[in-house]
């Protein structure tokens, strides 16, 4: 029988069931993503013939009307407030990692207006990586709707909805200790949104850290930026560029740090010999970079979340991933790797 593309006609369930030779019921397990297998009481002959005939009439589900036949749509929700934040490319390389062998397809929304989406569409998980002051009663009310969410902050408590926990401070202070250990000349890179004393605690850990080691810190060494890469260059290339440039560097966030480090090249500057440059967020594009990015964050932070979301969206065909919502807390770790090595008394840079 001729594809649909070919004749027309769209191709059904009982379609694919008649040139398999099996039961639509066989075909609509087979094909329901639940396994990769034919699973108990199909044979991985028949499932492999029951794929072959779909294949061959180039049959597909329909994902509607399997959502209202199942209560799912095979679907998660990343809602990221900056996507080409390394960060947020980790997250999104995990989760794709884990969701999509097993039928379940990502849906990345890079607006940050969560509140307005969920609303009007349905996905079986959710994960947001910022909430906003006045988006917490619509957190808790869609989590009061069924909504399966997963949340990145510092603050939240579990309300109907799982929170990922990881607390900068004390990971950002180590960070600048470690620069401590080989340079006085310590500059940071910041967005402007979070400079200044009450700014945020990324921030005042460059501060009370500088402060505590009888530093004075000096306000040509803070490069305030407007957020994206793009600004985060241009701040880096203006401090590696000052008649007394630091020696050190210290960025908020691995973006930033990236940026920086691209900088320094450009100006001649060897990474790691020359200045040293650490970052903040471990993520997956620092690690593989060359030189590879020195940075404090949370260890196995992206696959332990992918798993997290994952269990949430399957909970209705899986007890075990039932289980109430709470909070999950990563301590964070110093990551020592080329661009800011351990400094010895020899090797200081002053």
């Amino acid at each position: 029988m001729a594809k649909a593309s070919s004749t027309g006609v769209r191709p059904t369930i009982r379609m694919v069931a008649e040139l398999a030779g099996v039961s639509t019921a066989t075909v609509s397990y087979v094909l329901s993503g639940r396994r990769g297998d034919g699973g108990p009481g199909v044979s991985d002959p028949t499932a492999e013939k029951v794929k072959a005939a779909a294949e061959r009439l180039g049959y597909r589900p329909n994902q509607a009307a399997r959502a209202i036949r199942t209560g799912r749509t095979n679907t998660v929700i990343l809602s990221l407030t900056m996507l080409s934040d390394p960060w947020s490319l980790s997250v999104i390389e995990s989760v794709q990692k884990a969701a999509v062998p097993r039928g379940i397809t990502p849906m990345i929304l890079g607006d940050a207006d969560w509140v307005k989406v969920l609303g009007a569409h349905n996905a079986d998980a959710v994960f947001v990586d910022a909430v906003r002051e006045e988006q917490r009663d619509a957190l808790r009310k869609l989590a009061e709707h069924g909504t399966s969410l997963v949340v990145f902050d510092e603050v939240l408590e579990a309300e109907g909805f799982d929170v990922i926990r990881s607390i900068a401070g004390p990971g950002c202070r180590m960070a600048v200790e470690h620069l401590l250990h080989g340079h006085r000349r310590i500059a940071c890179l910041t967005p402007a949104t979070v400079a200044g004393t009450s700014g945020g605690t990324r921030y005042r850990a460059y501060s009370e850290a500088l402060a505590d080691a009888g530093i004075p810190e000096r306000e040509d060494y803070v490069g305030l930026f407007d957020g994206t890469s793009a600004g985060a260059y241009a701040a880096a290339t203006r401090l590696l560029s000052m008649p007394e440039r630091p020696t050190a560097l210290y960025a908020t966030t691995d973006y930033a740090a990236v940026s920086a480090i691209n900088a320094a090249q450009r100006l001649g500057l060897a990474v790691g010999k020359d200045v040293d440059i650490i970052g903040v967020g471990n993520t997956v594009e620092g690690e593989r970079m060359s030189p590879s990015l020195s940075t404090v964050g949370p260890v196995d932070f992206f696959d332990k979340l992918a798993r997290l979301l994952l269990r949430r969206a399957t909970a209705q065909s899986s007890p075990d991933a039932a289980k109430d919502p709470g909070v999950l807390d990563f301590p964070w770790h110093l990551f020592v790797r080329e661009s800011a090595p351990h400094r010895s008394a020899a090797t200081r840079l002053y």
